[in-house]
């Protein structure tokens, strides 16, 4: 009785801490890394999760018939797990599309208590222009800039305008007046009064916030077609089974498990390897291929 009541626990608290860990990487990468909040919760998560199919191999055997194994509940339980799946795989693809982190050089600036100001061009020590399918979408430079009433030279590299700047032109740039020294971060594509206060928001008012949003809906929209073929068509029992199954659950913990391992570096500001990176990449295929392959076994 005790396993059973751990294994529910567990579930409970693996299902709250995932949600809030996806709530704050929605909004994260409008932050400065390490991104403490999510990592955390997301440890949180996969540790109830290892936790609980642990349980389900010592356990070996479905609990007997109580309040919470009517159809009811059996299809409650289902839906809600659905609803995550639809929602961590949204938001995996959003963040993906979104993180504005232009490296160590941003962070910095941001930890030095960035602002973003009106600059006048200087100079233009060189550029080139940033091509997509053969076509013109911008200009990266090596600028040297003006900021009234800050510094009166200030170098930028890497600056993104849509247009060819020169002596004269007036960027926005998100610079650090503590520390004029680390420089500037010029980006027109970017939403730099959001970087600049260092602080949560999801779909941030820029080019790639807007395409997230898209991301966003059309993963979500998927998912919420998913969540009720896999939690009404399905018989309770054959849920229930699949539920408390330890290798179905055991596939299903890796999966959870390779995700996090694969967002880790993302999170914590670090170098990702080739396979962390891949795994993070594919973390919306793998979450909702990985339920969707684990829950054939309801429909008989």
């Amino acid at each position: 009785m005790a396993l059973i009541w751990l294994i529910r626990l567990c579930s409970l608290a693996a299902w709250v801490a995932a949600t809030v860990a996806c709530m704050w990487l929605l909004g994260a990468t409008a932050m400065a890394r390490p991104w403490h909040e999510p990592f955390v919760w997301g440890a949180v998560a996969v540790g109830c999760a290892v936790v609980r199919v642990v349980a389900l191999w010592v356990l070996r055997s479905q609990p007997k018939a109580d309040g919470f194994t009517d159809e009811f509940w059996v299809k409650l339980r289902t839906g809600t797990l659905w609803v995550l799946v639809a929602f961590s795989s949204a938001v995996f693809a959003a963040t993906l599309l979104t993180s504005s982190n232009a490296g160590e050089k941003l962070d910095a600036l941001r930890d030095a208590g960035a602002e973003v100001s009106t600059a006048t061009v200087l100079e233009r020590q060189s550029t080139r222009q940033e091509l997509s399918d053969g076509v013109v979408k911008g200009y990266a430079s090596r600028i040297v800039v003006s900021v009234p009433g800050g510094a009166e030279r200030l170098t930028v590299r890497g600056a993104y305008t849509y247009e060819k700047p020169g002596k004269g032109t007036e960027v926005d740039v998100l610079w650090a007046r503590s520390n004029p020294g680390l420089g500037g971060y010029v980006n027109e594509s970017k939403d730099l009064p959001t970087l600049a206060e260092n602080r949560w928001k999801a779909f941030q008012d820029d080019e790639l916030g807007r395409g997230s949003l898209i991301a966003f809906i059309v993963v979500a929209l998927i998912g919420s077609i998913l969540t009720p073929v896999f939690t009404l068509v399905p018989d309770a029992y054959d849920l229930q089974k699949t539920a408390w199954s330890a290798p179905f659950q055991t596939v299903r913990t890796a999966l959870t498990v390779l995700v996090f391992w694969g967002w880790s570096p993302l999170m914590l500001g670090s170098q990702p390897s080739l396979l962390q990176m891949l795994a993070a990449v594919g973390s919306s295929c793998l979450v909702l291929l990985g339920h969707v392959l684990t829950s054939l076994r309801g429909f008989g």
